[in-house]
């Protein structure tokens, strides 16, 4: 009798795989599911509604709880919806709805007064504009724009930018020989530096890290360029799941300048002096030489960072002192 007193609730239907939406009125979850079944062509048998937002599953003293023109998807038997982010889930992993991402991020970013989702939308709109598949020159004239024309592809223009920032570490410790006041010592320095640069020219300046065509065990990014933040020097891994793809697209280029190649154990404040103490007690011939380059120029003590994981103050690691000397040469400390 009372189910008789109850008023239509009007609601906007969906099916899982469809965008469309149907305006349907119904006094109870039953009459909802038996008309949606009937216009959606979706069997009753084993059929259940649940909210598009969250992906809530609807009982009949939900049902009647929900405002009018509230958004709900129709589910067949086997099928499950987790809300609103199953459809953006769909729409990312479609590349024929790239443009229209695009226009309508773009729409959205103009009139968007949030900072917080203005970020988001400005992060979707810089990783959406994806031409990572091309590689050279003449097929992403944009990706290459303000660049010398001495690059050609892609992956020459990023190993060159990773062989930049190591020949500045390299530079970093030619200047620090200025510091050494003596000049015996500074000699064992320069030996030593001369042996660094030898090593580093017959490994390319590492250049390797960020080209995406070298193999996998040599490379810091996957195949199609994609980086993933390391974490601080003291962390195992990123806890924000920082990511990004300088071959995709220019603006990412240019952002991933701001990425850091940082030394866990320090180079200035920690490497650098601890190599200048190991002269002091031996002969630059019996400096571990491998050990240093190891740490000031490799992944064993360099960790790719984004500007947020990258802490600027001084880190608590120290070089081993059992590693310093070459095998039989070790100096003895008490």
């Amino acid at each position: 009798m009372f189910g008789l007193l109850r008023e239509n609730k009007l609601v906007k239907i969906r099916s899982v795989y469809e965008t469309k939406k149907y305006g349907v009125a119904a006094t109870s979850l039953k009459e909802l599911l038996k008309k949606g079944c009937k216009l959606l062509q979706i069997p009753m048998t084993g059929s259940h509604i649940c909210l598009y937002e969250d992906g809530t599953e609807l009982t009949e003293d939900y049902f009647q709880s929900i405002p009018d023109n509230s958004e709900l998807v129709l589910l067949a038997v086997d099928e499950s919806w987790s809300g609103f982010i199953c459809d953006l889930s769909r729409l990312l992993n479609t590349d024929r709805n790239a443009d229209l991402l695009i226009d309508a991020t773009k729409g959205l970013l103009s009139d968007e007064r949030s900072p917080k989702r203005r970020k988001l939308l400005g992060d979707l709109l810089l990783h959406i504009k994806d031409t990572s598949e091309a590689e050279n020159r003449d097929d992403d004239k944009d990706w290459f724009q303000g660049l010398d024309v001495r690059f050609k592809t892609k992956s020459a223009y990023m190993k060159y930018n990773c062989e930049s920032r190591i020949r500045g570490y390299m530079n970093e410790v030619k200047g620090y020989a200025e510091t050494i006041q003596k000049p015996k010592l500074k000699d064992q320095y320069r030996k030593i530096e001369e042996s660094l640069l030898m090593q580093l020219q017959l490994d390319k300046y590492n250049g390797c890290y960020f080209n995406r065509t070298e193999t996998e065990s040599k490379r810091l990014c996957t195949q199609e360029g994609w980086f993933t933040c390391q974490g601080a020097f003291d962390q195992d891994e990123c806890k924000s799941l920082h990511s990004i793809n300088p071959y995709g697209n220019r603006e990412s280029r240019i952002l991933f300048s701001t990425w850091n190649l940082d030394h866990r154990i320090e180079k200035k404040r920690t490497i650098l002096p601890t190599l200048v103490e190991a002269l002091q007690n031996q002969n630059s011939t019996d400096i571990n030489k491998d050990y240093f380059y190891n740490l000031l120029f490799t992944r064993e003590n360099l960790k790719l960072v984004h500007i947020v994981c990258h802490k600027k103050g001084a880190h608590d690691l120290q070089c081993d002192k059992r590693k310093m000397y070459r095998q039989g040469k070790r100096k003895v400390y008490s």
